[in-house]
């Protein structure tokens, strides 16, 4: 279950038409709020058969014990609860399978919404809120760089990375890091987690790889066919990792944080190589490293109390601004239209760095609000219940790109190029053993 299933049932205080709504603004059917909402009938009413067999058969012993107590045949009732426990058994598979309908078909109803995301279906229409630029490059685009070379071309006069061998070994896309393409990858990586950990975040390496079940909890099912790679040979089928969104975000699975107060809220800077099968990306940002199968990424997860995650979601986009104002590089913040969003997002901020040889914005931060969508699914609670409640309560859980490396390396090398090699952005130095500069050696 992703929605609280409560909210398509008005009877329990929910509200159907505000998912209907909600679906729409994804340019989704809405239609199947209603399929919802009869297999949660039927549910209930498979349910209630169950509640009544077990009555039938708390009755049923009575009617024995009180039968051995006077010392009577009770065969008659012995005979009638064994029929009724065999009726039972039954019921209750037949009570699992309408569970599981339901919860299948509801799991494909996307995150309710926030009340601000622009409507579309057209990413043209991103809303842009606001823009950044050094005060070298402040106008509303920046200034062109003369003799402007592309990422690829700048990273292979560096001798930082070598595509054709890349391809070779590894297929489409692969790429080998060399020189000093290893050290200004590995500069972000470590000023990323350097970034984050001053700013109270707990640095997590997790696993590159998860369980089928634990993955099932948290990545949408057309991940599995167009993003994620399959591990064979063990027991257990695995899948590689395509953000350690996906591992942090069950390293709480199963727990209840029953002092939110206290407990809450958790930041965590996520460190790890990121496996993506990029199926829905063929012919798209082919040259470079730019879009790759195999990349790092620091990554911002949090988890906070249900009043507590658009605050939180405000910090995390603050720190991802000022993480590339840092670095000086030029970039749009933009809103995501509701038909591009995932399931799991009520919303989602890109950041846009520039890309002067193409003389566009590119993302390189995607920040998303998941409210309760992924908690639910993975059970991490919070709050003790009290008297009355009826309604479980659910951390809201929100992920956020920092830096993924190999991407931030092509833009920072085009913003930084000179005739004669690249220029090192000043808080990337201590990181390159004082470097400033890099020059082109082919």
């Amino acid at each position: 279950m992703t929605i609280d299933i409560h909210l398509f049932v008005k009877e329990k205080g929910g509200d159907p038409e505000a998912i209907r709504e909600s679906e729409k603004k994804r340019y989704r059917n809405p239609e199947v709020v209603d399929e919802v909402i009869a297999l949660y009938s039927a549910w209930v009413k498979e349910s209630f058969k169950l509640d009544q067999i077990n009555k039938s058969i708390n009755a049923v012993q009575k009617d024995i014990t009180a039968k051995k107590k006077a010392k009577e045949d009770a065969s008659e009732f012995m005979e009638k609860k064994l029929a009724l426990d065999e009726e039972k058994k039954e019921q209750i598979n037949v009570v699992k399978e309408s569970e599981v309908k339901m919860k299948i078909v509801a799991s494909t109803v996307g995150n309710l919404l926030y009340k601000d995301v622009p409507v579309s279906d057209n990413e043209d229409n991103n809303t842009i809120i606001r823009k950044w630029g050094p005060q070298s490059q402040a106008s509303e685009t920046p200034d062109p760089i003369p003799n402007c070379l592309p990422h690829n071309e700048i990273l292979m006069k560096l001798g930082a990375v070598s595509l054709q061998r890349g391809a070779n070994v590894a297929g489409h896309r692969g790429y080998y890091l060399t020189g000093p393409g290893v050290r200004l990858n590995q500069a972000l990586i470590n000023y990323g987690m350097d970034f984050l950990e001053k700013r109270n975040f707990l640095l997590m390496q997790p696993p590159f790889f998860m369980n089928k079940d634990a993955m099932a909890k948290t990545a949408q099912l057309d991940e599995f066919d167009e993003a994620l790679y399959k591990v064979s040979g063990d027991e257990v089928d695995k899948y590689l990792i395509a953000t350690s969104e996906q591992p942090i975000s069950a390293y709480h699975m199963d727990e209840w944080f029953e002092a939110p107060a206290k407990d809450l809220p958790l930041r965590y800077g996520g460190y790890s190589t990121c496996f993506r099968k990029e199926a829905g990306s063929s012919g798209k940002d082919v040259m470079g490293i730019f879009r790759v199968h195999q990349f790092e990424k620091v990554e911002q997860f949090c988890i906070t109390e249900p009043d507590k995650s658009w605050e939180m979601f405000e910090e995390m986009v603050a720190n991802s601004e000022a993480f590339y104002q840092s670095l000086g590089l030029p970039y749009r913040l933009i809103a995501i239209v509701s038909g591009a969003l995932n399931l799991a997002a009520a919303k989602k901020y890109d950041l846009e760095a520039w890309f002067p040889s193409q003389s566009t914005y590119k993302e390189l931060v995607s920040t998303s609000n998941c409210t309760d969508y992924q908690s639910r699914k993975l059970e991490v609670r919070c709050g003790l219940k009290k008297a009355g409640d009826t309604k479980k309560i659910y951390v809201h859980m929100l992920n956020g790109t920092l830096c993924a490396t190999e991407r931030a390396l092509c833009c920072l090398v085009e913003n930084y190029q000179t005739p004669e090699g690249i220029k090192i952005p000043e808080v990337l130095q201590p990181y390159l053993g004082g470097k400033d500069f890099i020059p082109f050696t082919k």
